[in-house]
């Protein structure tokens, strides 16, 4: 190995030690952030070039020699409207500098006529990530899983801090806000779920209390009170994945609607979606985001029980397409400048849903009961289907969310007796022994360690419909 080779290499290795070990001043305990303890002075050694043309070449040709600090320019200002740079973090004494860098930077540095002086860096608080704050403010016993992760929903970064962390929180959450700069409101959820509203408590760590959001997923907007209604962002590819599914022109029941994740987008792609949600203040923003988007004239809200709604959900598809046989689309407009020249489109109004959708996780599977009896009637078989004896095929398909769970102390299940569990609920509640090849499992996420969250999709079996 040549002796530049071996200087090169020490440099590299330097640098892997200077990422990793380069921390801001430890102050264990402290519960009220004070952002002036977080300065270190860093000394290092500036380069004055004379011939300041030789600024490229010094860039370009001994990388290896200047400062390798992420965010930290190694161009500074000095006397006299010039500029020097900044030496790499190893070299903090001017006459150090000939032994220390490589032959072809002490060409260019002669060259360039450079003196060598002294320089300080201050490296502040704005300078550390959240991580490297936190690290040095919590406890070392809670140093394994510092918690910075959080949930983006609109400018509200939203954490589930554990308990343990708690006394620290407020401390947390200013740390949060202040790293993350499209973050204006940082809040800790308290409590479980509430079952009805799927609502859930929640705190004030930092910024301004302000729940009025507005959030973008599927090409659509999503204008809602974060406070009052369900929103979970990481659901997003799960939205997606069913919503694929939909084709244009066919009907879809959302039991569970929320403000509205499924619906809209699917109303947006030509979809005829029955949308449905008890909770008043989500029904209320689903309404809005109904008129935001532009899908009026293809999904339609209501504010009921989802078990009454889905005994009636057929019904009122029956008498709506009676109605309204066909709905007209109106033509997208290409530009302002352009007037709309096309036809709108029409489509026929389906008789039964394709799909109903139940996207209430906790409870969704005592709902299935729901579904007893839903064609029982002979005057509604023969308008929704045009004949008293519907096929199999004919029937919906139910995609309903669940969660599974199992003890703390022990292992989790395998997949088949986590498909199996799953069945003998849907069974249970549908007062029918559906086999276990007519369901299909999707794992949506996973929730806690103990805790997944499932999607299970089957065809309303007939027997059950017409019970």
């Amino acid at each position: 190995m040549s002796a530049s080779e071996s200087v090169a290499k020490k440099q590299k290795t330097d640098r892997r030690e200077w990422v990793r070990d380069f921390h801001p001043p430890v102050h264990r305990g402290m519960m009220e952030l004070d952002k002036s303890a977080f300065t270190v002075k860093v000394p290092l050694v500036a380069a004055l070039l004379k011939d300041q043309s030789f600024f490229a070449s010094l860039v370009k040709n001994s990388r290896s020699d200047l400062l390798q600090l992420q965010g930290i320019s190694r161009i500074v200002e000095w006397e006299n409207n010039q500029k020097a740079i900044l030496l790499r973090h190893d070299i903090n004494s001017p006459d150090k500098v000939p032994q220390a860098v490589t032959p072809t930077t002490l060409d260019v540095l002669t060259k360039a006529e450079a003196t060598y002086h002294p320089y300080t860096l201050n490296l502040d608080y704005d300078y550390w990530r959240a991580e490297d704050i936190l690290e040095s403010v919590l406890p070392e016993d809670l140093l394994n899983e510092v918690p910075t992760g959080f949930t983006v929903v609109g400018h509200i970064a939203h954490m589930n801090i554990r308990e343990e962390y708690m006394p620290y929180r407020f401390l947390i959450g200013q740390v949060i806000l202040d790293k993350n700069p499209l973050v204006e409101t940082v809040v800790n959820k308290l409590d479980s779920i509430h079952a009805v509203y799927r609502t859930f408590d929640m705190e004030v760590l930092a910024g301004k209390e302000e729940f009025e959001v507005e959030q973008s997923e599927s090409g659509c907007r999503f204008r809602f009170n974060f406070k009052a209604v369900y929103w979970n962002s990481r659901l997003h590819t799960e939205h997606a994945r069913l919503i694929s599914q939909f084709n244009k022109g066919e009907a879809v029941c959302d039991v569970f609607a929320g403000v509205g994740p499924f619906a809209v987008p699917a109303g947006k792609k030509g979809v005829i979606v029955f949308a449905n949600d008890l909770n008043p203040h989500s029904y209320e923003s689903m309404v809005g985001n109904i008129k935001l988007n532009k899908v009026d004239r293809t999904v339609f809200p209501t504010n009921e029980d989802g078990r009454e709604y889905i005994k009636k959900s057929s019904q009122m598809l029956v008498d709506f397409a009676a109605k309204n046989p066909v709905i007209e689309i109106p033509p997208k407009r290409v530009s302002r400048s352009k007037p709309e020249t096309s036809i709108p489109e029409k489509i026929p109004v389906p008789t039964h849903f394709k799909h109903y959708v139940m996207n209430l996780p906790d409870s969704a599977i005592e709902f299935l009961d729901g579904f007893i009896g839903l064609y029982r009637d002979l005057s509604l078989r023969q308008a929704a289907f045009g004949t008293d004896t519907p096929t199999s095929q004919q029937m919906p398909i139910i995609n309903v969310h669940c969660f599974h769970k199992h003890e703390p102390d022990e292992p989790e299940p395998e997949p088949a007796q986590i498909h199996e569990d799953l069945r003998a609920r849907v069974s249970k509640n549908l007062s029918f022994q559906i086999a276990l090849s007519e369901l299909s499992f999707h794992k949506v996420r996973k929730v806690a360690p103990t805790k997944t969250m499932y999607c299970i999709s089957f065809r309303l079996p007939l027997p059950v419909a017409l019970a």
